[in-house]
């Protein structure tokens, strides 16, 4: 057996010190010694997208990744995504768009959705598309999904424009 490791890796803002071992997934810290549940085991080959968070703010595949390379770095999970008590206006756009069935997609679905609107890019149908292409749904037919993502990327907009 491999010699466990000691990790420190900020998790929504709360630095998490665990001493794990080597060859342990991202998705599997996050699940086991975090507690953090909502970033779902789907394939664990890199495909379904379930696992999707953003590492240093980059969307990553947590069943692709060791968690000791996040070691002294960041990582948002879906739970990462309100603020203050509010839901992030992903959230609420899924929710007034109908953009889940079985909800198993959904927080990949959101961290992928997230890592757009954060970019500063210009938001459009196809845009969306792509930057959802690496997550799986089975329930929705997307279309759902894609009518939400652009509501709050339009709220958003209409929030910063504001302030």
């Amino acid at each position: 057996m491999a010699e466990r490791q000691f990790v420190s890796i900020n998790v929504n803002g709360s630095v998490q010190r665990r001493q794990i071992e080597p060859r342990q997934l991202l998705v599997h810290f996050l699940r086991t010694e975090c507690g953090l549940t909502g970033t779902h085991v789907g394939c664990d080959t890199a495909y379904c997208g379930a696992c999707t968070v953003h590492l240093d703010g980059d969307p990553v595949k947590s069943c692709n990744v060791i968690a000791v390379q996040a070691d002294l770095r960041s990582v948002r999970t879906v739970e990462g995504l309100e603020h203050d008590g509010h839901l992030h206006a992903l959230q609420e756009a899924f929710s007034e768009h109908h953009a889940l069935q079985c909800g198993f997609c959904t927080p990949g679905m959101l961290m992928a959705a997230c890592a757009l609107l954060e970019s500063g890019s210009e938001i459009d149908e196809a845009s969306v598309r792509k930057a959802l292409s690496g997550n799986v749904c089975r329930c929705t037919g997307y279309q759902n999904i894609v009518t939400a993502v652009l509501a709050a990327a339009q709220q958003v907009k209409e929030t910063h424009s504001e302030n």
